[in-house]
């Protein structure tokens, strides 16, 4: 079984990615592909499906989009290919929300979700929530851990560290983190 998949965006479909990793293209079907850039390397979280017929891999951004998609699949009626649709559609603390207040209105908005479903989805997945974490990407950790350290080697305290990193644009490369932690460092 997989757990991630680190790779290179080779192409964008309709309802999937294929990420390249080691010269192989594996095609993961993803909740919104546009989320991905062609060329840029992604650490995927993927699950793996496998049928009679197929295996398929269903990959997403976060840990927790894939905590949430496997609750959501454990629902009786509700598959993988209907759980993908509302992972696109809805954000993991609206869908949560949704579940813990017994929303069904909110849930029947999502495709191939009628009143039975959503009833169905309250009544197995109501107050079995609460380790989806905080939605903060796994990626975003690993570089905030990366800038610690290479700060830390540089001579800088855990205190003035911790200030700093908050403050700094995680969407950035660790390079660019950095040279924008040691301005701020210096002020």
């Amino acid at each position: 079984m997989y757990d991630y998949i680190k790779g290179t965006i080779a192409e964008l479909k309709f309802n999937s990615i294929v990420v390249d990793n080691g010269g192989v293209g594996y095609l993961v079907y993803v909740p919104n592909p546009y989320a991905f850039e062609v060329g840029k390397e992604y650490k995927v979280f993927v699950y793996q499906q496998v049928k009679e017929d197929e295996i398929s891999l269903f990959g997403f951004k976060t840990s927790d989009e894939k905590e949430l998609f496997l609750k959501l699949i454990s629902v009786k009626g509700l598959g993988c290919r209907m759980a993908l649709p509302i992972l696109a559609v809805g954000s993991i603390s609206g869908i949560m929300d949704a579940i813990e207040r017994e929303n069904i209105l909110y849930l029947k908005k999502f495709p191939k979700i009628g009143e039975k479903l959503a009833r169905q989805i309250v009544l197995d997945l109501k107050g079995k929530l609460e380790f989806i974490g905080t939605g903060i990407s796994d990626d975003v950790v690993e570089t905030e851990q990366e800038l610690q350290e290479a700060l830390l080697a540089l001579g800088y305290k855990d205190k003035e560290i911790k200030k700093v990193v908050s403050q700094v644009d995680s969407n950035k490369t660790i390079e660019e983190q950095i040279k924008e932690a040691l301005k701020l460092l210096l002020k």
